[in-house]
């Protein structure tokens, strides 16, 4: 029984676990008088989350330190002048698809992603690139000189001398601690974004080797949260070691994959129980079962006694799990199966419909995966490449998705997305099971090796890999969907319509994807820095948005701006030779209203506005210098407030 507290409420206490919820990362223990450890709030780094600026005094704590945190975390929080173009001759099915390809530096992505797609992803998986001490294609400007290094880090004495190899620091191996700060800083903005976009019940998946899993083990606890870590994956790469033995005779077989969730609440699906491990050999009533075992694995004298075979009389004398007369009953009701011989243990059944959870727990140990399975092979081969990068295997990531995910609507995110392996379990998964998962895949066009097969093959970056992987791939998806025969489905008949069975059509999965570049804004800088502009130049900006950018441009900005999904259906009109865009018109259904209305040519008058007000969109969108005159952009509000009072009314 609880007691009472007997006292007002612990504000402090209250508001250091609001500022926790909203900033795991400044969180940390600080050691009392009495020598115990008391969970405190990190006032310096919680400086540096709420400004843009380098915040100075850093005191002794358990953290995870490094010359770059700050600037790292200070560039996670800078804003940045840029947006979302769209790009529709590479994209399929743009019009419709609920998929997204962003191609550009996934920091930027992430940042533009921010506002629309908060708290909604189910689940993150990233490959990131293994640290093996290169250059980082990532340019952050995180990258630090020797001498910066020394002297942030201490790696010089009083007398400017030297504390390290130097032939180490050539080398930068993983020996020295140049090798981890740029790798940490490359992760760190990064995955603060990331949890910003987890659902309550999301869950992020992030492959590793030995190189990092230490200091990302760390960096998750910081910025997810320790009470949030679920696993450490581990999966098996190759059968067997192959060419000269290395000098220490340990092959490296495994890799692995850290597992976090926003919070308690997240759980993995687990493995699914299927009829693969239940049969029904004596057709009992109660459907599909399995043998399991029913000795204890506790040796208590209460629960050592004898069974009696009711059909052999051959008696069983051992410590079980049940009681006595619990298995008794078993027995009356036929759950038990003796052995034949004397010389085994008897064994319960489990029927599968008697299973309050149609999943069991997974394994940490994920199993074999490598490139060598026939559908690596058929990837191959669907890419015209005999070594199709440095790809995961289909099988581990469909595992893993079907481990983060619930189904109907989520969205999974990949910001490292590289060959679109992601993306291609995604639509697997959805052509197998009919639900409608969504993928997010962020890419940088990394050029290819002039060397390796991809290039030969005729792709000049990763991202094009990424594209027409997920083209050809949902293709082939369709491709086998169709194939299947449709399903028998019974309908129940009556009086005037008698019983019938009817067959369902194959549901095909949606192995579309709508591609978007990331470019600099499409306002010019006048609309950003008007003190920086000159008055010459002025009269070059009065629309204030650049010369290059089409309507199609405009109006990703806008839904950018407002928050507004990136995937909802997008229509094209003409009004009085007007071009609108509607987002999310659904005229099919009664009563409904268009997300957004948008048109962005010049020479509007109230003749076009009166008719677009007809459709009584939620919001709608013009450029500032489309209408005829000062009077008519006046009178638009007029309109509206007249026709369609609830609309809300923007201009860029």
């Amino acid at each position: 029984m609880n007691k009472l507290d007997l006292h007002t409420p612990d504000f402090v206490a209250e508001n250091a676990a609001r500022l926790a919820e909203l900033f795991p990362n400044c969180v940390t223990e600080t050691k009392q008088s009495d020598g115990t450890l008391k969970r405190a709030i990190d006032f310096d780094l919680l400086r540096q989350e709420l400004s843009h600026d380098l915040v100075e005094g850093p005191q002794e704590r358990y953290r995870l330190d490094w010359p770059g945190k700050r600037e790292a975390l200070a560039l996670a929080n800078a804003p940045i002048r840029k947006t979302l173009r769209p790009c529709k001759e590479e994209s399929v099915d743009f019009e419709t698809t609920q998929n997204l390809y962003i191609e550009g530096d996934n920091l930027d992505a992430l940042k533009l992603l921010q506002e629309t797609y908060l708290g909604k992803v189910k689940m993150i998986y990233i490959d990131p690139p293994y640290n093996t001490g290169n250059d980082f294609i990532y340019d952050d400007n995180f990258s630090i000189s020797r001498e910066e290094y020394e002297e942030n880090s201490g790696a010089v004495n009083k007398e400017g001398n030297a504390m390290f190899d130097e032939e180490k620091w050539k080398q930068n191996s993983n020996s020295n601690g140049r090798f981890h700060s740029e790798w940490l800083s490359m992760m760190y903005p990064r995955l603060k974004l990331a949890r910003n976009l987890l659902a309550n019940d999301g869950i992020i998946f992030i492959s590793i080797d030995d190189n990092e899993l230490n200091s990302l083990k760390i960096l998750c606890d910081e910025i997810f949260g320790n009470d949030s870590f679920v696993e450490c994956f581990t999966w098996h790469k190759k059968n067997s070691a192959k060419g000269k033995p290395p000098v220490n005779m340990v092959v490296n077989i495994h890799e692995y994959i850290l597992c976090y969730t926003k919070n308690k609440a997240a759980k993995l699906t687990g493995e699914l129980r299927t009829s693969e491990t239940f049969s029904n050999p004596d057709n009992d009533s109660r459907g599909l079962w399995r043998l399991s075992n029913i000795k204890s694995t506790l040796e208590k004298p209460k629960d050592k006694f004898t069974i009696i075979d009711p059909k052999t009389g051959n008696n069983f004398t051992n410590y079980w799990a049940f009681s006595e007369s619990s298995l008794k009953q078993m027995i009356i009701e036929d759950r038990i199966i003796f052995p034949k011989n004397n010389d085994g243990l008897p064994k319960q059944k489990e029927f599968l419909g008697e299973f309050e959870n149609p999943n069991m727990p997974t394994m940490s140990h994920l199993g074999l995966f490598h490139s060598q399975t026939t559908t690596e092979k058929k990837i191959d081969g669907m890419m015209d490449v005999k070594s199709f990068l440095y790809r995961k295997p289909l099988e581990l990531i469909s595992k893993i998705v079907r481990q983060g995910t619930s189904g109907e609507n989520d969205i999974v995110l990949d910001f490292f997305s590289g060959s679109s392996t992601t993306a291609h379990a995604v639509m697997q998964l959805n052509s197998e099971d009919g639900c409608k998962r969504r993928h997010i895949m962020v890419q940088i066009p990394e050029p290819c090796d002039e060397m390796s097969d991809s290039f030969k093959a005729g792709y000049k970056n990763l991202a094009e890999i990424g594209k027409e992987r997920i083209r050809r791939a949902g293709k082939m998806i369709l491709e086998e969907r169709k194939s299947k025969p449709s399903t028998e489905k019974p309908v129940q008949g009556d009086l005037l319509h008698p019983s019938q069975t009817i067959f369902d059509p194959p549901s095909l999965p949606d192995v579309g994807f709508r591609v978007l570049k990331i470019d600099s804004s499409n306002m010019a800088d006048v609309y950003y820095q008007p003190d920086e502009v000159t008055q010459d130049g002025l009269a070059l900006q009065v629309d204030n948005l650049k010369q290059d950018r089409k309507p199609e441009d405009l109006l990703f900005q806008v839904l950018l701006d407002w928050g507004v999904d990136l995937a909802l259906p997008i229509t094209e009109e003409t009004i009085l030779k007007h071009r609108v865009f509607f987002v999310d018109d659904r005229p099919d259904i009664p009563g409904a209203q268009p997300e957004i209305a948008t048109c962005f040519d010049t020479g509007l008058d109230e003749a076009f506005v009166k008719e677009l007000a007809k459709r009584i969109p939620q919001r709608a969108v013009f450029r500032d210098s489309g209408y005829t005159s000062d009077a008519v952009k006046i009178n638009f509000e007029q309109i509206f407030k007249a026709l369609s009072p609830h609309t809300e009314l923007k201009t860029l």
